[in-house]
């Protein structure tokens, strides 16, 4: 999410390209750092093999769109997005790790979704509520991630933690998990339009991969407080400033 505003407003990389390379940096992201969160048992991959579809299908019809709407467009709804997950950072800045016990949607019952995350007192199991409400706003994060070129975390995390209950560790480390296979769906399709530069890409892809592989390390250790205000400050900021070079048409 941090990367397209950076390589537009600080490299000056045309907008197309730079959503390729993150594209492609997501997938990376997600790789190095899906598999250390499987291997702590915090991702739930039930969970997130299920909503994938969903966010299959929005992904597709994102980068469907990206060819079809105008930069300036595309620039300045991912400055709203960004603000929209900078505004539910903090409105969970104090928000606990108290798992809701209350009785599990029957279809996640039937589905066999619930589970439990490691904590220092040990496993702590939590319950999954309102599946189908989670379902539909994947759709809306995967058609963010085609036609935005990010992984959409922020509001994959919105669906599992205010949606469908999910503790906000198992909500952040599923969505890693998740954000890779979308990232997938739409690179296909911005590959078949040319706005994926190797030279570009896999440099960018390189130097993020190092990152997620340090920061998977680093938020098994961290306060849910803490990552959201680091969270909210960063994005707050660069959405400001693409809102702003998309209505003035300078990307």
């Amino acid at each position: 999410m941090i990367l397209v505003p950076l390589l537009t407003l600080g490299f000056k990389v045309d907008l197309h390209y730079a959503l390729g390379a993150s594209l492609v940096s997501v997938i990376a992201t997600s790789s190095g750092a899906a598999s250390a969160y499987v291997r702590e048992g915090y991702s739930n991959l039930r969970i997130g093999m299920f909503l994938e579809v969903a966010t299959t299908l929005g992904a597709l019809l994102g980068a469907y769109l990206v060819g079809v709407l105008p930069k300036s467009w595309i620039a300045t709804l991912f400055g709203l997005v960004l603000l929209y997950s900078a505004y539910q950072g903090f409105q969970d800045r104090h928000k606990d790790e108290q798992p809701n016990l209350r009785p599990s949607d029957p279809l996640a019952l039937r589905l066999r979704l619930e589970g439990a995350y490691p904590t220092p007192q040990g496993p702590r199991p939590y319950r999954v509520h309102r599946v189908l409400g989670g379902f539909g706003l994947m759709g809306v994060a995967g058609m963010l991630s085609g036609l935005l070129g990010i992984g959409s975390g922020a509001v994959k995390v919105l669906a599992m933690d205010k949606v469908m209950g999910l503790p906000y560790k198992v909500s952040t480390t599923t969505s890693n998990f998740m954000i890779g296979v979308t990232a997938v769906a739409s690179a296909g399709v911005y590959l078949s339009r040319g706005y994926i530069d190797p030279l570009l890409a896999m440099p960018v892809m390189l130097g993020v991969l190092l990152g997620s592989l340090l920061g998977a390390r680093i938020l098994t250790q961290a306060t849910p407080a803490r990552l959201r205000l680091l969270f909210v400050g960063v994005i707050a900021l660069l959405g400001v400033q693409m809102i702003y070079q998309g209505l003035r048409g300078g990307l």
